[in-house]
């Protein structure tokens, strides 16, 4: 809700110092117009979407917010999220959500895929131990857990520490499809987010094509071994 496709500074200034109501009103038209009643937002630290969860059900919506997404300190996500130094700081992250209403909570664990460079994804990602730590927590206080997450062993680690569902998922290997798949953990691949860069001229397509054939056939083991995929876009990533 925060971001609108094109260019995320342009956006997010729209909702400073406070939510946009008339570009959320519209963004929540042009859903309800889809036939869309169900929506499950990535979080922003504008408020944004929490904001258009209270304004949902006039149009007809159930949306649920995390708020905004958790990320650790000169980690990925900052520019959309709240930072954490140590576990007492994401702790009183967890308490804000719960104030503020949030309905589950979002940790960045992982960067994105470089779209430059076939098999390489931005910033380190979190260690086991800490992501263990992480959900235990959110668990503790009632709270069930979203993880970007993007690398296969990163993905077996998050499967390993109990997260509730992985976002993106790129670059798994047989093993990660299989442990997300055995899990029972939803896996929503945002495949849009790479589909929609072919050809587009802004990333080399021979590291696109591949990406997107690799992530299709990832698609495909996962259902065929029973695995939770959910459908979801990554709505307001670029081109998206």
């Amino acid at each position: 809700m925060a971001l609108d496709g094109f260019d995320f500074r342009s956006a997010f200034a729209r909702h400073k110092p406070t939510p946009n109501d008339i570009w959320i009103r519209s963004v929540l038209n042009r859903y309800r117009a889809a036939g869309i009643s169900f929506l499950r937002d990535g979080g922003d630290r504008f408020g944004a979407g929490l904001r258009a969860s209270q304004l949902a059900p006039e149009y007809g919506i159930d949306y649920l917010s995390p708020a905004f997404p958790i990320c650790r300190e000169g980690h990925y996500g900052t520019f959309i999220g709240k930072a954490y130094r140590d576990m007492e700081e994401y702790r009183a992250l967890i308490h804000e959500v719960r104030e503020l209403g949030g309905g589950f909570i979002k940790i960045m664990i992982s960067g994105i895929m470089d779209f430059n460079h076939f098999g390489a994804i931005t910033s380190h990602p979190l260690p086991y131990a800490e992501i263990r730590e992480m959900v235990h927590i959110a668990h503790d206080q009632g709270f069930s857990v979203m993880a970007h997450a993007n690398g296969a062993r990163l993905i077996e680690d998050a499967v390993r520490a109990g997260v509730d569902s992985v976002e993106h998922g790129a670059y798994m290997d047989d093993d990660a499809v299989c442990a997300i798949a055995a899990a029972k953990i939803a896996w929503v691949p945002t495949v849009v987010t790479i589909a929609n860069l072919i050809g587009e001229g802004r990333y080399p397509d021979e590291v696109l094509r591949p990406l997107f054939e690799l992530h299709m056939e990832n698609i495909r083991r996962c259902a065929s071994l029973g695995g939770i995929i959910a459908c979801g876009s990554d709505a307001g990533a670029y081109r998206v």
